[in-house]
């Protein structure tokens, strides 16, 4: 839940900026900074490439960053449904299998 707190962060900013003359869409490999992080290393944010610049030399793709918005909103809601499940064996063990 970490990392995607830090994408949806990433992709705010970069919706933040959409008009800012020269700025750079920021994101993170997801799939390669999940094992980095429960390896215990900080998230590398990096420069997305390949996507079309405008003239001002600004590169965020507003279809892009609300895909993202949406895919990062419906991990995120998985995630939470497994550590609420989680939590919940974890009530049941410790009150003798009743689900108080």
């Amino acid at each position: 839940m970490d990392l995607l707190s830090v994408r949806q962060n990433l992709v705010a900013s970069n919706l933040a900026n959409i008009d800012t003359p020269g700025y750079r869409t920021k994101d993170i490999n997801f799939q390669a900074e999940f094992q980095n992080y429960v390896d215990g290393m900080p998230p590398e944010v990096v420069e997305v490439p390949g996507l079309t610049t405008r003239n001002d030399g600004n590169n965020v793709s507003l279809e892009r960053e609300t895909r993202l918005l949406a895919e990062n909103a419906l991990k995120f809601r998985v995630a939470a449904s497994l550590e609420l499940s989680h939590l919940k064996m974890k009530r049941m063990a410790i009150h003798d299998g009743s689900p108080q």
